[in-house]
């Protein structure tokens, strides 16, 4: 299989980007805290990635902190015009390396400061408003608050789009009555299934759908079923995790991460698996549609 990203695109708000991006989490250190352990080789990463036809790099600047956002800098700046760069802002890191709320409208103007200058940026394309919910799951309450800072950044220009992470589709349709809305990004993947009507709601209004741990996260994926389609196909596991989510609907975006080239490779070379009908049933069966585990 190619290790170059398929052509297959779709829109980022006014922008077309390749289906098959980039997350870049796993390049700070143990925990997504501090360093890498080795500064080349994630250095490395990120060229590879660009040079493989990546042209959509997930990140913050709370991955670190400040960590993953300084070595997309010194890795791919000048960037080039066709590179999206999507970050995301709502929280903070704790000295002990905890994940704590930061959603005060003087820490989101922070925060997209903090980007900018991290990235050398005059202006962020797109900035998804992060929601903790219980979590990695979401909840209900009102996102109004945080949404009319996100549309003031925009009106500005310090933010050219607006995403929204970790929400429920009542906490997408109330963001979208305040401000246009470029993207979601939720947790989703083969076994965590609950955002299905969500995305095909989505895919009807042009909305990118982009999964946080396609591939698991900090729980990996784990499926005999899976396993036997891939040994079928003569690819990994992994790769027809990714192949699946791509065939699930067109407006889903994926942003695999990794800290070396040789799984980017991997990873990439999932554009090019076209899973059979018959692949398809077998995975879509591992879990029931709409099921939240």
């Amino acid at each position: 299989m190619s290790t170059t990203v398929s052509n297959d695109t779709f829109p980022l708000a006014d922008r077309p980007v390749r289906r098959l991006g980039y997350g870049a989490m796993q390049l700070a250190g143990p925990g997504v805290f501090g360093p890498p352990k080795d500064r080349e080789a994630a250095l490395a990463v990120l060229r590879a990635a660009v040079e493989a036809g990546v042209d959509h790099i997930d990140t913050s600047d709370f991955y670190g902190p400040h960590v993953t956002n300084q070595l997309i800098r010194e890795a791919l700046s000048p960037y080039g015009g066709d590179l999206v760069i999507v970050t995301k802002i709502g929280a903070k890191r704790g000295e002990d390396a905890s994940w704590l709320p930061a959603t005060s409208e003087s820490e989101l103007r922070r925060a997209v400061e903090d980007n900018l200058r991290n990235l050398g940026l005059d202006a962020l394309e797109v900035v998804n408003m992060r929601f903790f919910g219980d979590g990695h799951n979401p909840d209900d309450s009102s996102v109004e608050r945080e949404m009319r800072v996100m549309a003031d950044l925009k009106r500005e220009g310090l933010v050219r789009h607006v995403g929204v992470s970790n929400v429920s589709a009542a906490q997408v349709a109330q963001a979208r009555e305040i401000v246009p809305i470029a993207c979601v990004q939720n947790q989703y993947n083969l076994v965590h299934r609950g955002d299905d009507a969500l995305i095909d709601d989505l895919a009807r209004d042009g909305i990118a759908y982009v999964p946080f741990f396609p591939l698991g996260g900090f729980s990996p994926l784990q499926s005999g079923e899976l396993n036997a389609v891939a040994a079928s196909l003569h690819a990994t596991p992994m790769q027809v995790a990714l192949a699946w989510l791509l065939q699930r609907a067109p407006n889903i975006l994926l942003i695999p991460g990794t800290s070396s080239v040789a799984h980017l490779r991997e990873n990439l070379a999932a554009g090019a698996l076209q899973l059979p009908p018959e692949a398809v049933a077998r995975l879509d069966a591992i879990a029931p549609r709409g099921a939240a585990h």
